[in-house]
């Protein structure tokens, strides 16, 4: 299905449904169309992912791991004298945030604010319309900002791009890229640690050496990956996909997790799945993450688990596995926090790698 783009494409202006849907539904401002490069279909898809594609591979990937352990190192400075901690509140949803302030040139003073309303605009409840609003209205100013002063940041290289992005188009895209960036990273972070204290065997194989992060973190990309629904595609016209009719117009939801735990993918008998990477947590085809984003967004989880396992080898569960519940989300698979326990241990002390934008 998401590699038939002329049976199953983006544009959501075809929905059979649309008429039906109320303006204050939750969902809509992610189904509804808009022009972002969500939505674009053909030439005008290959232009807008073209202009993100070459902003995201422009960054360094040294300088962006620096950056990582950096911030990693200052947020683990915030609570490593206590003893414990929740490593989703204070760990994991912020550090994705935290390097996307540097990379998009964003004020310091902005982070709290982007954190709130990145995660309420990606819960999907009756607070996520004005959240989302909040961060168009955000993006917006730092469009402008940056067109009077660029700098060397991620918005002023999608602004001096050959495809030439309207002012509304660059602001609509670094919303699209804000939004898909925070949420999965930080939700990959947290599953990911969720893996190393509470499955048995795989900390096992990882303490003995048999097993390493990166691995850790294909892992859950298979069991428990960041996105696990996701809308959707359009039928372009009247067809049949898996011995179901599909009428023009309909929508599909793409169920990544289910997807990945099918048994013709996943044989019950190579349970391992640390090496396969054929799973469909990026999606895949023309409508798929664009091509640095995945290697970027497992740069960042990376660093942040290696720094948090050097900073604190004893880390354990903090509560009774039972205890761990997941967020009641129809879209992602995130933890609603995740407590632990570990030596308290002095702080770094580091000074901010980032002062302000620039």
């Amino acid at each position: 299905m998401t590699s038939q783009t002329q049976l199953f494409g983006r544009d959501s202006r075809r929905w059979n449904m649309k008429d039906f849907v109320r303006p204050d539904w939750p969902l809509l401002p992610y189904v509804g169309w808009q022009p972002t490069v969500l939505f674009t279909e053909g030439a005008e898809r290959q232009r807008r992912t073209g202009a993100l594609n070459d902003a995201l591979d422009a960054l360094d990937r040294t300088e962006l791991t620096a950056v990582c352990e950096q911030v990693a190192d200052l947020l683990i400075d915030d609570f490593c004298g206590d003893g414990e901690a929740d490593l989703i509140r204070q760990y994991a949803y912020p550090l994705p945030a935290h390097v996307m302030v540097r990379l998009f040139g964003l004020p310091e003073a902005d982070l709290p604010d982007v954190v709130r309303d990145v995660t309420l605009s990606a819960d999907m409840t009756e607070e996520s319309g004005p959240a989302y609003a909040r961060l168009r209205e955000r993006v917006s100013r730092l469009v402008t900002e940056k067109q009077a002063r660029p700098g060397d940041d991620l918005p002023s290289r999608l602004l001096a791009h050959s495809a030439r992005l309207t002012d509304e188009e660059a602001v609509l895209d670094i919303q699209v890229l804000v939004a898909g960036a925070h949420g999965p990273t930080a939700n990959w972070i947290g599953n990911t640690l969720r893996l190393m204290l509470m499955d048995d065997d795989f900390s096992i194989t990882l303490q003995g050496g048999r097993s390493s992060v990166g691995q850790a973190l294909n892992e859950v990309l298979w069991k428990d990956p960041p996105l696990q629904n996701a809308p959707g595609r359009w039928a372009v016209q009247d067809c049949e996909l898996a011995g179901r009719r599909i009428r023009r117009g309909d929508m599909l939801v793409l169920g990544i997790a289910a997807a990945n735990a099918d048994p013709q993918v996943q044989p019950a008998a190579y349970p391992d799945s640390g090496a396969n990477r054929a799973h469909m947590s990026f999606s895949h085809g023309e409508y798929g993450c664009p091509f640095p984003a995945p290697e970027l967004g497992e740069l960042i989880a990376k660093t942040a688990v290696e720094v948090l396992l050097d900073r604190l080898p004893d880390v354990d569960l903090g509560v009774a596995p039972e205890e761990v519940r997941w967020r009641q989300s129809l879209w992602m698979r995130s933890l609603e926090a995740l407590p632990v326990r570990f030596s308290p241990t002095a702080p770094m002390g580091q000074e901010a790698v980032w002062s302000g934008p620039r």
